[in-house]
């Protein structure tokens, strides 16, 4: 199977124009796009519902969503665990009825207890989701994604773990990856996620410390180089923007791809 890069924005817009702005997407060559209900699921009105899923599937545009920030499924207080899981599946009902694909998600911190306890926890509460999941007949997957923080749960191995043991979906965040670990080590990546056939990343510039993410950048032309020389050639790639400036930065990747 010969690479098939698909490039998108973080960002549609609101409710009511999202319809509208996925048409403009598809004129300028995108042919993906994360809806960010980081804060709140603010797609709310059915006929929004139908508009974005309608337009989506004529202009042949995947559609993920994120949510929201404060998820935690691994608190020690369980009222904080069964909100976040609530959280996950009100982005879950709304993105199968937009025809999303998957659900990103960041999936919690340490706390305190030692990483196996911590992924042990995590891995319970996805396992749960996917029942309810299962039982509402949804089709749409759970992608937790590989997080920027030393002291968050979300390390490449912690991720393709999940993957092995819950069957659950991915997000690799490449400017996370680098800015947990300084480097970004590519061999391993493609090593560890070779069996997946559909690889969901997001990229952008990102500034890091000593315990990782600070903030994310706009991307510079020989990181967006960088990254699409180094990715396999035989996965179905979707790459989502999510710089300060996602839908130029994504239409510079583009660009940077076709001259490849």
């Amino acid at each position: 199977m010969e690479t098939k890069i698909l490039f998108g924005p973080v960002g549609i817009g609101s409710a009511k124009d999202a319809a509208k702005n996925l048409e403009e997407f598809y004129e300028l060559g995108i042919r993906a796009c994360e809806i960010p209900f980081t804060y709140q699921v603010f797609i709310k009105k059915q006929e929004h519902m139908k508009e974005i899923k309608k337009a989506a599937e004529k202009y042949n545009i995947i559609l993920s969503v994120h949510a929201q920030y404060w998820v935690n499924l691994n608190s020690k207080e369980k009222a904080k665990v069964e909100a976040s899981k609530k959280r996950i599946l009100d982005c879950c009902e709304v993105g199968e009825k937009i025809g999303a694909k998957r659900v990103v998600f960041h999936p919690g911190f340490y706390a305190g207890m030692d990483k196996e306890t911590t992924y042990q926890n995590i891995k319970k509460q996805i396992l749960k989701i996917q029942e309810a999941l299962k039982k509402n007949n949804w089709k749409i997957k759970l992608a937790p994604e590989t997080t920027g923080k030393v002291n968050v749960f979300g390390s490449i191995e912690e991720i393709v773990r999940l993957i092995k043991e819950t069957n659950c979906s991915f997000c690799i965040d490449f400017a996370h990856i680098l800015a947990r670990e300084k480097k970004v080590d590519y061999d391993k990546i493609k090593k560890l996620f070779d069996n997946e056939k559909v690889w969901h990343c997001h990229f952008s510039g990102i500034e890091y410390g000593e315990k990782g993410e600070r903030r994310h950048k706009k991307t510079p032309k020989k990181e967006w180089e960088k990254l699409l020389e180094n990715l396999p050639k035989n996965k179905k790639i979707i790459i989502i923007n999510e710089s300060p400036d996602p839908l130029g930065d994504t239409i510079e990747g583009m660009r940077v791809y076709k001259k490849l």
